[in-house]
């Protein structure tokens, strides 16, 4: 299966598993692990459920956002801090985050592409429209086109290359940090 293919199943995976009854998060992140080897087994998935409607139900973060993050934690996420110890080890533990390759440059793209596409990330501004219907139709396939979105964007992520993407430049982030 070409990297192509593969993004497509995720996406069409993450589609079935909404209408199945996964929440948002459970949509994203059961999806992608089904596809990318990360050596963690099926369970892990369980990670993804408190996260639906923006952390059960409170309207933060969309739980499709923290279903991509959570995919994508699992294949180019920290297993471990650096060897050391000390401030030096602090230093390479922060440039692990901060640095250029820096992980918090690969996730910060996650938000940063959605609210592109959706206007929003968090799950009480995406769903105004239907705070009052909130089990209808119209909600149901805007949430279903939010998770096959973020479905796709994480397995693009998973099945790319860790220092390229963690190279680029930060989006919009809470420490106005630049190239």
């Amino acid at each position: 299966m070409t990297k192509e293919e593969k993004i497509e199943a995720i996406k069409q995976r993450a589609k079935k598993n909404f209408s199945l009854g996964y929440n948002c998060a459970e949509c994203v992140t059961e999806a992608v692990l089904a596809f990318v080897e990360t050596g963690l087994p099926p369970e892990a998935k369980k990670m993804a459920t408190g996260f639906g409607g923006g952390v059960g139900l409170f309207g933060d973060t969309c739980g499709a956002v923290a279903g991509a993050v959570i995919a994508v934690g699992a294949v180019h996420g920290r297993g471990s801090l650096p060897e050391g110890e000390g401030r030096e080890a602090v230093k390479k533990a922060a440039d692990q985050l901060y640095g250029k390759p820096g992980l918090y440059r690969l996730f910060n793209q996650i938000p940063v592409r959605l609210k592109e596409k959706f206007g929003a990330t968090l799950c009480r501004e995406l769903t105004t429209p239907w705070q009052t219907t909130w089990l209808c139709r119209d909600h149901a396939l805007f949430c279903r086109d939010l998770i096959t979105e973020a479905a796709g964007l994480a397995a693009e992520m998973a099945l790319s290359d860790r220092d390229e993407l963690a190279s680029k430049a930060f989006g919009s982030n809470v420490e106005n940090l630049k190239d």
